[in-house]
C-alpha cells in the first residue's frame, strides 16, 4: 500500500524472555521523512473473530497510527480510501502478532481495520492526534466492493453496531466523507517540510 510501512523490529531473546524496541520515531522519520508526534496511545483487547474498522478520520489533521499486537495475533488491513489515488479501493494486510512483533505505520487518509485471529488479541496504537468523534468515520468492513479477505476458519465475524451500520465505500464517497489523494499527499508534504 503506497505510503504505509510494515516495520519488523529486532528482537533480543534469551532465557529470561525478550526485549524489543517496538517503536522508534527516528527510524520512522528516516523512512517517511516526517516526525511522528505521539499524542495518544490506545489499547484494545479482542476475542477471536472480532473485526474493528474500517476506520479513518477527516484530513487534516486526521490521525497517523503506529499499530502493533502485543499479545495474540491479528490480521491488520490498510485500505486506500483516497479518492483519485492510483490504488483507490485496494487494500493490503499484514500479520501482527506476539512472535515477530511487527508494527505498521498508517498515515493520515488511509482506512484501518483488523480481525483478531486469537482469543484475547491485544493491539496497541500510537496516534498523532486525539480522538475527535465529529471527525471520525467508518466504512463497512464487509463491503464486497472492498473485499477484505478474512480467514475462513474464524466462524461468524463479530462487529460493533458502529461498524455494521457504517456506509459502504461507494456510499462514503457519495456522502463526501472520503479524503482525496491530492489533499493527503499535500498534507504529507506539509508534515515533511513543516510548512
Amino acid at each position: 500500500m503506497r505510503h504505509s510501512f510494515e516495520v519488523t523490529p529486532k528482537i533480543f531473546a534469551d532465557d529470561r524472555g525478550l526485549f524489543t524496541e517496538w517503536f522508534r520515531s527516528d527510524h520512522l522519520e528516516k523512512h517517511t521523512g516526517r516526525t511522528f508526534a505521539t499524542v495518544q496511545a490506545n489499547l484494545s483487547r479482542s476475542q477471536r473473530g472480532v473485526v474493528r474498522g474500517i476506520h479513518f478520520a477527516s484530513v487534516p489533521p486526521s490521525q497517523a497510527k503506529f499499530v502493533t499486537c502485543v499479545s495474540g495475533a491479528v490480521l491488520d488491513f490498510v485500505v486506500d480510501i483516497r479518492v483519485g489515488s492510483p490504488t483507490f479501493g485496494q487494500w493490503d494486510s499484514v500479520l501482527l502478532d506476539d512472535v515477530d512483533r511487527k508494527g505498521i505505520f498508517i498515515p493520515e487518509g488511509l482506512g484501518h481495520a483488523f480481525v483478531a485471529l486469537t482469543e484475547d488479541a491485544v493491539v496497541s496504537y500510537l496516534v498523532t492526534a486525539p480522538f475527535n468523534a465529529e471527525r471520525e468515520h467508518g466504512i463497512d468492513p464487509t463491503d464486497p466492493a472492498v473485499g477484505l479477505a478474512f480467514p475462513d476458519d474464524l466462524g461468524p465475524l463479530k462487529l460493533s453496531p458502529k461498524d455494521t451500520d457504517a456506509p459502504s465505500l461507494a456510499q462514503a464517497h457519495e456522502m463526501g466523507l472520503l479524503p482525496t489523494y491530492d489533499e493527503t499527499v499535500a498534507y504529507y508534504e506539509q508534515l515533511r517540510t513543516g510548512a
